[in-house]
């Protein structure tokens, strides 16, 4: 699944029960593909397309963010060596693996 089509169904895809009590935005730059404004407010998640403020960007290339989507690549292990980039609050950051 590439980002556009991860970002299009994620709103219907987040797990509720595990969003309680997250206040944050979080902005996805995936190189050659775009960028995605995701923001868990108030038990929702809203995804809008382009660039914004954010908590926390994200950035990445097309290729980790397709593994780390997949399942095959652990966001954290991708983090430590350079294939994931972090700017703003890192723990928020730490936050989304127990969204998704």
């Amino acid at each position: 699944m590439g980002a556009r089509d991860f970002f299009a169904s994620l709103e219907e895809r987040a797990d509720t029960s595990k969003i309680e009590g997250i206040d944050h935005s979080y902005l996805f730059d995936v190189a050659g593909e775009g960028e995605w404004l995701v923001e868990v407010r108030g038990g929702t998640v809203t995804v809008s397309e382009g660039p914004a403020d954010a908590d926390v960007t994200i950035a990445c290339d097309a290729e980790t963010f397709d593994r780390i989507a997949a399942g095959q690549q652990n966001p954290v292990l991708a983090y430590m060596s350079g294939k994931v980039k972090i700017s703003g609050d890192t723990a928020a950051a730490l936050k989304l693996q127990k969204i998704f």
